[in-house]
């Protein structure tokens, strides 16, 4: 019984320090150099995936001023491009950064362009995609109602997958590596920016 005992802490023990799935993974930064999710390690995280030329793009602005309030608190935005929607996210991942700079003055890290659905989906987003799936548009919102609409005519089924439906949307991760919540490009900001402050507190 004692020996039973030892090994099932060895094996909790072992489970604890092996941490969360997130800290495998390994994505590529704006200069395409790899860059291992263990380095955000203790940080909050909101994951984004973004566009230049979409009608969400002015919540750059609203990112921006998230980062410089959380980010001595511990916040990390990261910020991966991407062209599968409306190809609204053109050009070289330098053209983005000089557009994201010049028109909101972002100063979050940028990472190289990903594609976040289908058989070239970065491993980081079908991570996320499996810890939070979608959880609907809220259609008392008048974008959120048009984003339903739209969704619903290219698939009646679309709202039982978990694939990212559109540009800016958000997945905050806490401190340990635990997706939190997931946050559609209809959701307000200042939804964000409250679940932001309860996990930097």
């Amino acid at each position: 019984m004692k020996k039973l005992l030892t090994l099932l802490f060895l094996l909790c023990s072992l489970s604890a320090s092996a941490g969360s799935p997130l800290y495998k993974i390994k994505v590529k930064n704006a200069a395409g150099k790899e860059v291992k999710m263990k380095s955000f390690k203790g940080k909050v995280l909101l994951i984004v995936n973004t566009a230049t030329k979409c009608g969400f793009t002015p919540q750059y602005e609203e990112l921006e001023a998230l980062y410089e309030k959380y980010r001595a608190a511990g916040l990390e935005i990261l910020d991966f491009p991407c062209n599968q929607f409306g190809a609204q996210a053109p050009g070289t991942i330098e053209e983005i950064q000089q557009f994201c700079t010049g028109n909101y003055g972002i100063t979050f890290p940028q990472f190289d362009k990903i594609d976040v659905n289908g058989p070239a989906e970065s491993p980081l987003f079908k991570f996320l995609k499996k810890e939070k799936g979608f959880g609907g548009f809220d259609q008392n919102d008048r974008r959120g109602k048009f984003m339903h609409e739209m969704m619903l005519k290219n698939d009646p089924d679309y709202q039982n997958s978990p694939d990212i439906k559109w540009n800016f949307t958000k997945f905050l991760v806490d401190r340990k590596g635990r997706v939190v919540r997931r946050f559609e490009p209809t959701d307000s900001m200042e939804e964000v920016k409250k679940a932001v402050e309860q996990l930097t507190e």
